[in-house]
């Protein structure tokens, strides 16, 4: 198990849920069962690229627990995966989805490989037999894929396709995040950008201050950056600054995020964006606002940079953007810091109602799923702070207390570790 906890990302989760669990009293026979997965796969996909070449991929799907229900989580291409990773993010899954209420389990899966150096026909080919290699451990009611960093809807849309074929007959709850058109939810692309956005409007309100007006800047404008400015910007938000990996760009009065959107449609990127200053990703991270929105990868705030930070507040949008180190020291300094696993779980909270509704059938308005979306991620931040009010500890124990809480319930519940 060692290639499994030698990642930083690991030892971050492991050290967070330790200390929650000494906080809660976690009986400690649950406690050394959740810090390993229940299991690990590891496989070889073999890809005939477009020049007749076979190439090898690496292929990981790590399933962490399901005392809760089916286990859930999402599916990368990067070419940074590595098993450590999945299995940190595998566990990340469980707290969440105790955390937001749901019934499902953690996991999480990826292949090593460099998406943007494949052609479509690659892709395709990459991901169906990706699929094949896991189809004994995925299914409705086992293991449930959803999009990630690297995938889409188009990538769901190929897995329920290869899963169909290989059952005989269409299984649309397989994977979530698909295109509307075969089963997929209104509602699930901004979902997890709209969650940053509903999370952010109630850490404003402890403070006393509300959305509209607020200043923000958000790192990444990707599938959860931008549409939480989007979400942000529509609600009245400043939002002065937001990047890419091109660079970032800067207005001290607020971007004109539509336009913004406008200009990444046409040229794919930020870069050259007329109407802003041109600004360093690492200066976006420093600049002083009400709300700093990290919503890109693990890590970015750590103690190189930990002195420079100047928001407040800062809401993580990205799994593990904030070190725990980086952590301590910003609750010295009163920061409040929205943990990933309450932050961006308005992603998993839609795939889940997208999940419901391919097995009864029947699919709701975006309205609909907005307004439930808006409840449960309001409510899980109310019952994170109170926990954070009652017991004094920073949000980020607090909201793994509140999980570890149901998870150990629903273990003894089950037998399970006892």
């Amino acid at each position: 198990m060692k290639s499994l906890t030698e990642g930083a990302l690991y030892r971050n989760t492991l050290r967070t849920l330790e200390t929650a669990g000494e906080i809660i009293n976690l009986n400690r026979n649950a406690l050394e069962r959740l810090k390993l997965p229940r299991r690990a796969i590891a496989v070889s996909v073999p890809v005939k690229m477009d020049d007749g070449r076979v190439q090898i991929f690496p292929g990981y799907r790590v399933q962490h627990n399901q005392a809760l229900g089916p286990f859930k989580g999402g599916l990368r291409y990067h070419q940074s995966v590595n098993l450590s990773e999945v299995a940190a993010l595998s566990m990340l899954m469980t707290f969440k989805n105790s955390l937001l209420g749901l019934p499902l389990g953690g996991a999480k899966g990826g292949v090593t490989v460099n998406p943007n150096q494949l052609s479509t026909n690659e892709l395709e080919h990459l991901t169906r037999r990706f699929t094949s290699e896991l189809s004994p451990f995925i299914g409705p009611d086992e293991d449930i894929p959803a999009p990630d960093v690297g995938t889409d809807s188009q990538t769901m849309a190929w897995m329920l396709d290869t899963y169909s074929m290989e059952s005989g007959f269409s299984q649309t709850g397989v994977v979530t995040g698909k295109p509307i058109e075969i089963g997929g939810s209104q509602g699930r692309e901004c979902a997890t950008g709209l969650g940053v956005v509903y999370v952010t409007e109630k850490a404003l309100a402890t403070r006393g201050k509300k959305i509209q007006g607020a200043t923000m800047a958000i790192q990444g404008f990707g599938k959860v950056g931008m549409h939480a400015a989007i979400e942000a910007f529509a609600l009245g938000a400043k939002v002065v600054a937001v990047s890419d990996v091109t660079g970032a760009i800067y207005h001290p009065e607020g971007l004109n995020i539509t336009d913004v959107k406008k200009y990444i449609d046409e040229n794919k990127v930020l870069k050259g964006y007329p109407n802003a200053q041109t600004i360093d990703g690492e200066e976006l991270l420093e600049l002083d606002v009400d709300v700093l929105a990290p919503c890109a990868l693990d890590g970015v705030i750590n103690s190189t940079n930990v002195d420079r930070i100047k928001a407040p507040i800062i809401v993580e949008g990205a799994n593990g953007p904030v070190t725990v180190n980086a952590s301590d020291e910003l609750y010295k300094r009163n920061t409040m810091i929205i943990p990933d696993i309450l932050a961006n779980g308005g992603g998993v909270v839609v795939s889940y109602f997208e999940w419901v509704q391919d097995i009864v059938w029947l699919f709701w308005h975006e309205d609909e799923v907005r307004q439930k979306l808006k409840t449960i991620m309001y409510r899980s931040f109310d019952t994170v702070f109170d926990f954070h009010k009652e017991m004094g500890t920073n949000l980020r124990l607090s909201a793994m207390g509140v999980s570890l809480k149901r998870l150990e319930k629903a273990m003894k519940l089950r037998g399970q570790a006892w």
